[in-house]
């Protein structure tokens, strides 16, 4: 009987030292999407004095009160977020062909703060037409893309553009990782 007590102590302090590091249970986070309008007639200007001919710049309101950048130069749209917009990687970033972007932005929220946006941009390459969807991490100090989903021929892009969202973008580290392409078929070509 003692034989089988001290077993008991010893597996009993066995689990009571190992249970401070796995949790009883794990946090349930919740995920989900919000949507802002995204129409450049009812941001306000910013372009800066001087910038007139290389394109305009914008201030959108995003989600919860956020400031979206829009700029526009050589027929391409750069979106960036939050006070420091225009020294972020995204106002450098967008898409190589002439384009121009949709006019909903989907906010991705982790327990109510948003971590990462998509966006469609139109493009025009040629005279081939379609649009791309770009998932762009959030970041307190950058913003950057992490990924584009071709959404012309893919009829699953904007639940592949989400699932990126969530398995890639709070991880992703916008001076080392390389953007992500997905075709058509969703498949990643790069």
């Amino acid at each position: 009987m003692a034989k089988k007590s001290h077993l008991l102590l010893a597996v009993g302090l066995a689990a009571a030292s190992v249970s401070p590091l796995l949790p009883l249970e794990a946090a349930a986070e919740e995920i989900v999407s919000a949507y802002t309008p995204l129409k450049l007639e009812a941001c306000r200007t910013v372009t800066p004095p001087g910038d007139e001919e290389v394109g305009g710049v914008f201030r959108c309101k995003g989600y919860g009160g956020m400031d979206v950048r829009v700029a526009e130069g050589d027929l391409r749209m750069f979106v960036s977020y939050g006070p420091g917009a225009d020294s972020q990687t995204a106002a450098t970033q967008t898409l190589p062909a002439f384009n121009t972007t949709g006019e909903t932005l989907e906010w991705r929220l982790a327990d109510g703060v948003p971590f990462a946006t998509i966006l469609r941009f139109h493009w025009d390459s040629d005279g081939a037409k379609g649009s791309t969807l770009v998932i762009t991490k959030l970041g307190q100090t950058d913003a950057c893309h992490v990924a584009h989903v071709m959404a012309t021929g893919n009829p699953n892009a904007n639940v592949l553009a989400r699932e990126i969202a969530d398995s890639q973008a709070r991880g992703f580290d916008c001076q080392r990782d390389k953007i992500r392409d997905y075709g058509p078929d969703g498949t990643q070509v790069d």
